[in-house]
């Protein structure tokens, strides 16, 4: 019987969905990530002219002292990230390569980046999973024991075999909930 999860992955991921190799890697924060983001910021800024909305850190990368993998998550609002036709273009000429389309989940696209491991998530303006993915950071930046609590948990979930780095981010979804629960108090 096919995996609901692994046929969602498969129907969602652009070119070939490719399992794991070799285990997940969390590193210590690096103070280099905010000035990779910054580059990316520029980057990203400079081929949309104007398209993006809101360009944002986030993911564990973000937060100082918080360890990871050691990919820059970014967040970029546009007007509207169904019409790929009035981004795309211009992200793919600056050599960000379309990897996640996922038009049951907030319209949400994920390009890879072109000489930095970058995860660039684009939203539509408004969309309120960036709401909740920078309230995560915020959070997570003015609470260590909640960072502590997501950093061991993160550690713990990486010695695991995943066949998916996805598998990975959903097996944190538990602990991720815990926090934006007492985030919304």
């Amino acid at each position: 019987m096919p995996d609901p999860r692994e046929e969602y992955l498969r129907s969602s991921t652009v070119g070939e969905l490719t399992p794991r190799t070799s285990p997940i890697e969390i590193v210590d924060y690096d103070r280099q990530w905010p000035r990779l983001f910054a580059r990316e910021a520029d980057r990203i800024s400079c081929a949309l002219a104007g398209l993006a909305l809101a360009i944002e850190h986030a993911g564990s990368t973000s937060v100082p002292e918080l360890p990871a993998k050691p990919i820059i998550d970014i967040v970029l609002a546009v007007r509207d990230s169904a019409d790929e036709t009035s981004y795309a273009p211009a992200l793919e000429a600056a050599g960000y390569r379309l990897r996640i389309r996922e038009p049951g989940w907030h319209e949400h696209r994920m390009f890879k980046g072109p000489d930095t491991d970058v995860n660039l998530h684009v939203f539509s303006q408004n969309c309120p999973e960036i709401a909740r993915m920078l309230r995560f950071r915020d959070w997570l930046r003015t609470h260590p024991e909640d960072r502590d609590l997501y950093a061991r948990t993160k550690r713990g979930l990486a010695r695991e075999n995943w066949k998916y780095t996805q598998n990975y981010a959903d097996a944190k979804t538990a602990v991720v909930e815990e926090i934006l629960a007492r985030a919304a108090c």
